[in-house]
């Protein structure tokens, strides 16, 4: 069983913690778009072939991965904020490689690097959950969940300025600096959460993991060039399946496990992952689609003409609206919930798309498609955090939203993959170019459509969020609301004080609220004069599980039935015995 342990005091968050946080998301992301303006001039750059080039852009995918489930375990277990600052730390590092070197290996090493922040994502949300009154949680998550998708939206225009007019290089100076600043700000004002998961890293568990992703991500971006019936993409994909099947088969029989397979089954989280899927899908067709559209020459009779710099400008909206998205998704998610507003996101989204079908003739046709997609897309990634959140235990926070962010970038490979594929044989071939077609365009929106249908289907059998912890998250609206929220939280639950033999109290003992199907739902630690409190999620049986320097461990039955309980814990009583 996973515990969580709250056994160092913490600073009071500021008032800057979600923007700098959020700034941290946006960093990170601007890696996954820093490249795009100059792709289809890497061959030259790098002097290699174009089939070797598109490895520079796999390796950050493969590596980001990687590390996000693995990051976000290792914050629950040894502190978010510093997992945080050192998977920044290893993308300045990858970052001032790749400044450095023309050479296509080395970049690769710098790049895969890069892709190591990634973790950032769900270390941010773990921290603002751990950290941040209820009436600021669901904005705050919702900023953080969207910077993905903010931060690439303004990358675009800011990288293909420089890249017009300095040194493709200064590319990476400038995300190294921004890395820095990160890293200086987070160190500042974020402070360290005392929530922790006990156990041990699954060393054995992040290694098949990590095999699995690769093996699986590998084909599914090579695929177009290797041939999707070649023997290595379909032997990769058949690896694939055996080690991830195995690995979940380890999982499942170790008692600290790098994902807790069980949890990540439960329907409300799996539903959410499956949805979080399609979602990554949409999200990379309108990425790929528009910067083309525009920066196409007009003389192709579709083509908008564009410069690189106008065509990033166009496409920024998108990134903005995800941004501006997030006070509307707080006030929507805190009257319906986040289901209905994953629902609603999605909705908007085939809008945008089934209009972007009819709207491809002029750029500021691109600008309207640009603002509906990132609104829908914006209300989407909002809710997905909240609905991790209210379905597994603080203690598995960094874990599950690893989990999640890695769902999305596997939807992210998927649709580059499949559109990739879709527009090379829909183009035309030009003086021994090919130029993508309007034809191949809109069937790549129509299977953005296609999986925002099937990601609205899956919404749908999501139940609805029945746990008061998450209901106090997403309805306390005000500091008035939450207070009230707060005092009857306090009311619904247990309270009273650890005791020693001689009947003194105990400070600084960890108090345990165990339900009865051996689950963790809550832990504090007592007071100076032994004192606890225990909100309890739902009326029933529990055990409140204690021990303390000193003293042996005590744990007793107590059962809540919606009032004030007093129940005072003697460390001195033989107790019974319960897992550890």
């Amino acid at each position: 069983m996973t515990h969580m342990t709250t056994d160092q005091p913490t600073r009071r968050a500021s008032g800057a913690l979600v923007p700098v946080l959020a700034f941290a998301g946006i960093v990170v992301a601007v890696m996954q778009t820093l490249l795009v303006p100059v792709i289809k001039d890497l061959p030259q750059l790098l002097g290699t072939a174009p089939s070797n080039a598109t490895w520079v852009l796999t390796s950050t995918l493969l590596s980001g991965a990687v590390a996000t489930p693995i990051m976000g375990r290792l914050g629950d277990l040894y502190g978010k904020r510093r997992m945080l600052v050192l998977s920044l730390a290893v993308m300045v590092a990858g970052a001032l490689i790749s400044a450095l070197t023309s050479e296509l290996l080395t970049m690769i090493a710098g790049r895969t690097l890069q892709g190591f922040a990634m973790g950032a994502i769900p270390l941010g949300i773990g921290l603002m959950r751990d950290m941040l009154p209820r009436e600021r949680l669901g904005s705050a998550m919702a900023l953080m969940s969207s910077s993905i998708g903010v931060g690439g939206g303004l990358a675009l225009p800011l990288a293909a300025l420089i890249a017009q007019h300095a040194d493709w290089h200064a590319l990476f100076y400038g995300a190294a600096g921004l890395g820095v600043l990160s890293i200086v700000l987070t160190l500042l004002v974020v402070p360290e959460s005392q929530m922790r998961a006990e156990g041990s890293f699954d060393a054995l568990g992040a290694l098949g993991l990590s095999t699995g992703l690769v093996l699986l991500l590998l084909p599914i971006t090579k695929g177009s060039d290797w041939g999707w019936s070649s023997g290595t993409t379909l032997g990769l994909f058949a690896a694939s399946v055996v080690v991830l099947v195995l690995w979940g088969v380890l999982e499942l029989r170790t008692k600290a496990p790098l994902v807790d397979l069980r949890t990540t089954a439960r329907r409300e989280v799996l539903l959410t992952n499956l949805a979080s899927i399609m979602v990554g899908v949409s999200f990379y067709v309108v990425s790929l689609v528009l910067p083309q559209l525009l920066q196409l020459p007009t003389a192709t009779g579709y083509g908008l003409g564009q410069s690189m710099v106008v065509a990033g400008l166009l496409v920024a909206p998108l990134g903005l609206t995800m941004m501006f998205t997030a006070p509307v998704y707080a006030r929507l998610s805190a009257k319906y919930g986040p289901k209905v507003t994953l629902i609603l996101g999605m909705l908007i989204i085939a809008v945008g798309y089934g209009a972007g079908l009819g709207l491809m003739s002029a750029a500021w046709q691109s600008l309207v498609i640009a603002v509906i997609l990132g609104a829908g897309i914006g209300l989407a990634y909002s809710s997905l955090p909240a609905l991790i959140v209210g379905a597994v235990p603080a203690s598995e926070t960094g874990a599950a939203n690893g989990l999640n962010t890695l769902m999305r970038s596997i939807g992210t490979s998927v649709s580059s993959a499949v559109i990739g594929m879709v527009l090379a044989n829909t183009a035309n071939t030009v003086g021994g170019v090919e130029i993508p077609t309007m034809h191949g365009f809109r069937v790549s929106f129509l299977i953005a459509t296609a999986a925002v249908a099937v990601g609205l289907l899956l919404a749908l059998f999501l139940p609805k969020q029945s746990r008061p912890e998450q209901h106090t998250q997403l309805r306390a609206s005000s500091e008035e609301d939450a207070g009230i929220a707060h005092a009857e939280e306090v009311l619904r639950g247990f309270r009273g004080r650890v005791l020693d033999a001689g009947g003194a109290p105990v400070a600084r003992a960890k108090v345990t609220l165990i339900d009865r199907r051996g689950r963790q739902a809550g832990a504090t630690l007592s007071g100076e004069d032994g004192s606890y409190t225990l909100a309890v999620p739902a009326e029933g049986a529990y055990v409140l599980a204690a021990k303390a320097a000193g003293h042996g461990p005590h744990a007793s039955s107590a059962t809540h039935a919606g009032d004030e309980r007093a129940v005072d814990v003697d460390l001195s009583l033989p107790g019974e015995t319960v897992p550890a």
